[in-house]
């Protein structure tokens, strides 16, 4: 069971559950601050570089501010996404808004708060014209189609649903000029949890060869190129993690040998990275409540698929560890398993680990991003709260958890009386 490390002892997380009950997602604030300072640095040849945190991964105030401090932006792509952005502080282009299927208000908070708008489609130009008017910039996702591969996440671009094609890129940003917009941005996400570096320097080669193109066609000159995010991490121990250092390096020498040459320096380099930020220093910390041997055996916990629904959804693997006993054989199979009333709600099928018994607990690994995010209340089920490790060592509740009252707010018992 080596290769996966929680940052706290089986003495200190049962001092932690009796102030705050499993289940709960906690976060390595000192994990995250260094690992999102090494991506910064890793990219600090190029042009007004810029971080926007994907906030879909692990929306939370206090995971942003933390961001903010380093200087990261807010990758938004809806209205609730935008009011954590502006109650945090975070406007203008600060914010990158990356959305599909648009409705006219989201565009108008996203226009009112000074955010860079990213258009996913070609229609949606004369729509925001209708509705709020165009910016002075407006970027526009690309999805190339036949022209690259996707991966099983977003798939494959033909089939994916988002951005224009290669014909729409230029009749659009003709459209743009032609309507008076001055200032450019060029943004592609491809790919999600991509753990091959070449990968993402081919994304940037790709775009920084559009902009040449759409320059000389069009005769715009772009801003910034946002290469999206995407970047994978390594859920399983024997997995390696992502070399940042070596994208950027590849990116720089595509950056210098097309950009450059072209005489268009400086175009900004953006991303959008979420997972890669903060994925590995989330933990589900949870509770053993049962174990059950019929036709396999199974160990069901106090969390279910509404606290981390990816390996129910996706098929995805986390790592598990038992505190206490991480060095003890993994010589049992087990299904871990929640209560809900689905079969898929299965956080391992089949994983060895040590023997383990109910009141023991477990730490299911690599939670920070798409975890907590994206909970859901189907059967009933509340979501958990999350917690932060400072620095220090002090661990604060950052989101509470989920109440039968919260579940039931929604609800108009008011108006049921009249049904009796």
């Amino acid at each position: 069971m080596a290769g996966k490390k929680f940052p706290l002892s089986k003495e200190k997380i049962e001092q932690l559950v009796e102030k705050y009950p499993t289940p709960f997602h906690i976060y390595d604030e000192k994990g995250i601050v260094e690992n999102v300072r090494k991506l910064i640095d890793a990219f600090s040849w190029a042009p007004g570089f810029k971080e926007y945190f994907a906030v879909k991964a692990t929306p939370n105030p206090f995971m942003m501010k933390l961001l903010k401090k380093e200087g990261v932006g807010a990758d938004c792509s809806s209205m609730a996404e935008l009011e954590l952005a502006k109650r945090c502080g975070i406007t203008g282009e600060d914010i990158m808004f990356t959305s599909n299927d648009t409705p006219a208000f989201e565009y108008k908070a996203a226009r009112e708060l000074g955010a860079i708008i990213n258009l996913d489609d070609i229609t949606h130009i004369e729509y925001l014209e209708q509705h709020i008017g165009l910016p002075q910039l407006v970027s526009v996702r690309y999805n190339p189609g036949p022209n690259r591969a996707g991966n099983e996440i977003i798939g494959n671009p033909c089939e994916a649903k988002y951005g224009f094609t290669r014909e729409q890129l230029f009749e659009g940003y003709r459209m743009l000029k032609e309507k008076g917009v001055r200032r450019f941005g060029l943004h592609a996400m491809i790919a999600s949890n991509e753990l091959e570096e070449q990968y993402f320097i081919d994304t940037a080669k790709m775009l920084y060869e559009l902009v040449v193109e759409l320059s000389a066609q069009l005769s715009i000159e772009f801003e910034f190129v946002n290469i999206g995010g995407g970047i994978g991490i390594p859920y399983k121990p024997e997995q390696k993690p992502v070399d940042i250092a070596a994208i950027s390096s590849g990116v720089k020498e595509a950056y210098e040998r097309i950009i450059v040459s072209a005489g268009l320096d400086p175009v900004k380099l953006y991303m959008e990275c979420g997972r890669v930020i903060t994925g590995p220093y989330g933990y589900l910390v949870s509770r053993v409540l049962h174990r059950k041997n019929i036709y396999k055996n199974y160990i069901g916990l106090d969390s279910c698929m509404a606290d981390l629904m990816r390996p129910g959804l996706y098929g995805a693997y986390h790592h598990i560890t038992i505190p206490g006993k991480e060095n003890e054989p993994a010589d049992q199979v087990y299904d871990v398993t929640g209560s809900l009333c689905e079969n898929n709600d299965k956080f391992a099928i089949d994983r060895e680990l040590p023997s383990v018994d109910p009141g023991d607990l477990v730490v299911i690994h690599d939670t920070g991003a798409h975890g907590r995010a994206m909970g859901f209340n189907y059967n009933g089920k509340l979501r958990c709260g999350e917690l932060l490790l400072r620095e220090n060592g002090d661990v604060v509740e950052i989101r509470r958890a989920e109440t039968v009252d919260d579940y039931l707010a929604t609800l108009d018992f008011d108006a049921l009386k009249s049904f009796d």
